[in-house]
């Protein structure tokens, strides 16, 4: 019993230092390994292992009271009795470290899983933050280069503006050079019709002449 409590001591001790001290990958097989464990009925096992434990050891503290209350009321402590204290005192002792290293050794390892998946977390949250990082930036040259297109739209559309203003003015300069020419059309019209009865009224007038002189 004594050497299986030493055995079990030593490599909870062994296990102990190993999640507490990082020595290449064999933290990460001592976590794995307690994952398993934790895993099924693991717990189950475990907890009832613990329990016995537990029930020997006050079974060995009792054992101890009674030795020690025996002797008090002797006076004295028999050699057999002695050796039985010293025997419950050890198994106690040993299984006292055993249940608080296998204590220790669970919350080690649940506060490592829980800093393991906060790292892992962290580790995402940076990727997502770079990837936020890299779309603000993206975002930003886009927003520049709408903003040079918007600046070139409407240097464009200024420039357009005062070409429109241009022909505009052109065309109304045109359409007053259009209306004088008609109205010129107009005059000349009206002057070529003054000229053609003042040129048949001479006719007329030559023809009356001419009549007349042939009379005489």
């Amino acid at each position: 019993m004594i050497q299986l409590l030493f055995l079990v001591l030593f490599v909870e001790a062994i296990v102990a230092f190993l999640l507490v001290v990082k020595i290449g990958p064999l933290r990460d097989l001592v976590m794995k390994s307690l994952d398993q464990v934790k895993m099924g009925k693991g717990p189950a096992t475990v907890k009832t292992i613990a329990g016995t434990m537990s029930v020997i050891l006050l079974s060995s503290l009792m054992n101890i009271v009674k030795i020690q209350n025996k002797g008090a009321k002797l006076g004295t402590m028999s050699p057999m009795d002695q050796v039985l204290w010293r025997t419950h005192l050890l198994e106690a002792s040993l299984m006292g470290f055993t249940l608080f290293l296998g204590f220790l050794i669970d919350r080690v390892h649940h506060y490592l899983r829980k800093l393991n998946n906060i790292r892992s977390k962290v580790g995402a949250s940076k990727d997502e933050l770079e990837m936020l990082e890299k779309e603000k930036q993206m975002l930003k040259e886009k927003e520049e280069k709408a903003s040079k297109e918007i600046a070139a739209l409407q240097s464009e559309i200024s420039r357009l503006t005062e070409e429109v203003k241009r022909l505009k003015a052109e065309s109304q300069e045109k359409d007053k050079k259009v209306e004088m020419a008609e109205a010129h059309v107009v005059a000349l019209q009206k002057q070529a019709a003054d000229l053609l009865l003042e040129y048949d009224r001479l006719l007329e007038d030559n023809q009356n002449l001419q009549t007349q002189a042939m009379r005489r």
